[in-house]
C-alpha cells in the first residue's frame, strides 16, 4: 500500500498492502463493512481502460498521455530489471473519481504503543481498516475515539491485492514526480513476490526495501544523477523523521509500562507530544527538514500516528542489511524473505534481525 503525495509521500496515510486480498473469500461472508469492501474492488475493476487504449485516445490529456507513458516505462521496468511480477497489473487505467481510492483508519489504545489489529479471510491480520469511501472510514473512526482510542484516518492512493486481481494504474497516482511514481510500482509489485500473513510491518518494510533499490537503479540507469542525488536527500530526512518519531514511540512505551493514575498518564503524554513537536521545530530552523512534515506533528500526532510510520520504518534496516547480504541480488533477496515469511512472526523477526544484525521489533 502507498500513502499518499507530498515531500514525506509514505507517512501520508498507510499505503493499502492488502485490503481486498481477500475478495475471493468475501462472497460467502456477511457483514457490511466486507460488502463495501468487495462493491468498491468492482468499481475499481469496471473502471479499468487498458493503457495502451487510453494512448491512442486523442480525448486524452497531454499530461495524462506523459504520466502513462513515463508508467509504462516504469513497468516494463520492474519486470526486466527488479525481476518483479510481469503480469497484468498496472497495465490499464482507472479514473475512480476521487481523490484517494481508500481511506485508511488506524487506532492504538490512548495508553499504549501497540497498535489494534483487524482481521480478514486470505489476507490475515494488519494494523488497519480500509474504506472505499471516506465518510465511513471517519464515521468508524469516530466510534474508536467515542472508545478512548486514538486514531489517525488518512488516503491512500494505491494498494496491492497481492496478485489476486490485476490492479490497475489509478488517477489517485497520477500527477507525481518520477521517483514518487517509481517507488509506488515497485513497492506494490513487491507486494505479489512476498507476504506474510499476519505482519504488517514485515510486508511494508520488505516493500519499502524494494522501491528504494528499484528506484536508485532506476535512475542509476537513465544516469539522472539530480535526481537520483534528491531521491536520496528525501530518504535521510525520511531517516531523521523516522528516528524522531521512534525514539518518541519507545520513551512513550516506558511511560504507560509504569503505569498509573490516568490523569498523570495523560499529562505526561501530552508533554511527550509537545516535546516530540518542539524538536521537530529544532530540525526545521536548523534546515534539516522542511514543512512537508508539518501535517505529521500537528493536532493529529497520538499513538496511531507513530505507529503508522513504524509500520513502515522498524523493519527496514535490516531488510536493506539481508539485500546487501546478497550482494544485491534481487531474486536471490526474494527467495530469502519468501522463506522468512513462512515463519512464525516472532520466529521470523528474531531470524531477520539476527541474520544480518539488523532491527526489527
Amino acid at each position: 500500500m502507498r500513502l499518499g503525495t507530498g515531500s514525506f509521500p509514505a507517512y501520508h496515510a498507510p499505503r493499502a498492502l492488502a485490503l481486498v486480498a481477500a475478495l475471493i473469500a468475501l462472497a460467502a461472508t456477511p457483514g457490511c463493512y466486507l460488502a463495501q469492501a468487495a462493491y468498491g474492488q468492482y468499481r475499481v475493476n469496471a473502471a479499468r481502460r487498458p493503457i495502451s487504449r487510453v494512448l491512442e485516445d486523442p480525448s486524452t490529456p497531454q499530461a495524462l498521455r506523459s504520466q502513462l507513458g513515463t508508467i509504462v516505462q516504469l513497468r516494463d521496468y520492474a519486470s526486466h530489471s527488479l525481476a518483479l511480477p510481469d503480469n497484468a497489473s498496472y497495465r490499464a487505467y482507472a479514473d475512480v473519481g476521487r481523490p484517494y481510492v481508500v481511506w485508511n483508519v488506524f487506532a492504538a489504545p490512548a495508553y499504549s504503543v501497540e497498535p489494534v489489529t483487524w482481521c480478514f479471510p486470505v489476507a490475515g491480520c494488519v494494523a488497519y481498516r480500509g474504506y472505499f469511501d471516506e465518510t465511513r472510514a471517519r464515521d468508524y473512526a469516530l466510534g474508536l475515539r467515542a472508545r478512548g482510542y486514538d486514531v489517525l484516518v488518512g488516503g491512500v492512493p494505491a494498494y496491492s491485492t497481492l496478485g489476486h486481481f490485476a490492479d490497475p494504474v489509478l488517477n489517485t497516482m497520477v500527477g507525481w514526480d518520477e521517483a514518487d511514481l517509481a517507488a509506488l510500482l515497485f513497492h506494490e509489485l513487491a507486494h505479489q513476490v512476498a507476504y506474510a500473513k499476519d505482519d504488517t510491518a514485515f510486508n511494508e518494510a520488505f516493500a519499502t526495501t524494494v522501491e528504494r533499490e528499484g528506484v536508485r537503479r532506476w535512475f542509476a540507469s537513465r544516469h539522472d544523477e539530480a535526481a537520483l542525488a534528491a531521491y536520496e536527500q528525501g530518504i535521510r530526512r525520511r531517516a531523521v523523521v523516522a528516528q524522531l518519531l521512534g525514539q518518541a514511540r519507545e520513551r512513550l512505551a516506558r511511560l504507560y509500562a509504569q503505569g498509573g493514575p490516568e490523569a498523570t498518564l495523560r499529562a505526561a503524554k501530552r508533554a511527550e507530544l509537545a516535546r516530540l513537536r518542539e524538536s521537530y521545530e529544532e530540525l526545521r530552523a536548523r534546515g534539516d527538514l522542511d514543512a512537508g512534515y508539518s501535517w505529521l506533528f500537528g493536532p493529529q500526532l497520538n499513538n496511531a500516528a507513530l505507529l503508522a510510520v513504524a509500520t513502515y520504518e522498524d523493519c527496514v534496516p535490516a531488510f536493506a542489511d539481508l539485500l546487501a547480504s546478497t550482494h544485491a541480488d534481487l531474486p536471490a533477496f526474494y527467495a530469502r524473505v519468501r522463506e522468512l515469511a513462512q515463519l512464525p512472526r516472532d520466529e521470523r523477526h528474531r531470524a531477520l534481525g539476527a541474520a544480518v544484525k539488523g532491527t526489527c521489533r
